[in-house]
């Protein structure tokens, strides 16, 4: 296969608000170089997170960066090459992955992943439909079953807050397939509520009065907790209604403190969930993602686990992803956001 020798890609070297003329560059790079435990992928889609984002608007505050920073957490593509290591991949074949924060991202045409942190992609959806799907779907398996542990067979009870973003759709979605969970999921508005409904939740608990709402359900205490919103801002209602020897895991990142020391008396637990630490740290279980995406392309394969792409933007340009970084800032969105190449 003859590749060209060079490629188009698109990041920042300062952070700037989204509508600044330079919030986002491009320019024309060599083809990186592949690591003997990597493969070369040609881009068809990538989508949107609230990583991208917040990437972007921290990374170069005080100084402008020497380098371009390409981010793009999740992508859809062809193998082009393989490094010397790569067991399991073809030239040609067709992958999803969510990538590795210390390699450019996906808003390239070429990327080089390790192919432990990759897998086939679910032969039955579109690249737009499938690239959304990897870091959500990451983050909500490691959370579920890696960091609150929780066994397919227990008759108990998650409470999913953020439920109609990326990842707390996918998280309702595996909580109601792989486990006896009942699922209790948070919404605001008319059309999140029925997002989560869809999406599985046995009960809709109100994402601003939120001990209120979920008693309301004659649920006095939960067993799990996965937090996607405002770890600080819920911690108190978190520590309300965690069950005694519960356990709570969240992703969202805080400024300050919080009394830890409030879930003493119950013997619960806190453990943070970040989909990249594997690959960030080279664990030796690193391989666990491959399995993870290979077990989630056959449960998408056989309709169990449905995409969650809400809205598709065409084409690899400035334009296109500087209008999915404004969608994903307002906080607002339901589901993900693909970037069709």
């Amino acid at each position: 296969m003859s590749l060209p020798s060079e490629m188009k890609m698109i990041g920042f070297k300062k952070s700037l608000p989204i509508i600044a003329t330079d919030s986002l560059i491009e320019v024309i790079a060599p083809l990186p170089t592949i690591g003997d435990s990597e493969i070369l992928v040609k881009i068809t889609a990538s989508s949107i997170n609230p990583a991208d984002a917040k990437v972007r608007t921290r990374s170069a505050k005080d100084k402008a960066l020497e380098q371009l920073r390409v981010v793009g957490f999740d992508a859809v593509g062809e193998v082009v090459g393989c490094g010397r290591d790569v067991i399991g991949f073809d030239l040609g074949d067709r992958v999803y992955y969510a990538g590795d924060i210390t390699h450019q991202g996906a808003n390239a045409e070429y990327q080089t992943v390790d192919y432990r942190i990759a897998a086939h992609a679910p032969a039955s959806l579109s690249d737009e439909s499938a690239a959304v799907m990897p870091l959500a779907t990451l983050t909500a398996w490691e959370a579920l079953f890696d960091r609150l542990r929780i066994r397919p067979e227990e008759k108990k009870t998650l409470l999913v807050i953020g439920g109609a973003g990326g990842v707390g759709s996918i998280a309702i979605q595996l909580a109601k397939q792989l486990t006896n969970l009942t699922v209790i999921a948070t919404a605001s508005r008319p059309e999140t509520t029925q997002w989560v409904i869809d999406m599985g939740a046995d009960y809709v608990a109100d994402h601003y009065r939120l001990v209120e709402s979920v008693r309301e359900h004659d649920i006095q205490y939960v067993d799990y907790i996965f937090n996607l919103a405002d770890t600080k801002g819920h911690w108190d209602s978190m520590v309300e209604l965690i069950a005694p020897q519960g356990m709570i895991s969240s992703i969202v990142e805080f400024d300050g403190g919080i009394d830890l020391s409030a879930l003493q008396g119950k013997s619960a637990g806190f453990i943070w969930e970040f989909m990249f630490t594997r690959s960030l740290f080279k664990t030796e279980d690193i391989q666990k993602q491959h399995e993870i995406l290979f077990q989630a392309a056959n449960l998408m394969d056989s309709g169990r686990l449905k995409s969650t792409l809400t809205t598709t933007l065409e084409g690899f340009n400035i334009n296109t992803l500087k209008e999915a970084h404004r969608l994903i800032e307002t906080g607002k969105t339901i589901g993900k956001i693909a970037i069709k190449y």
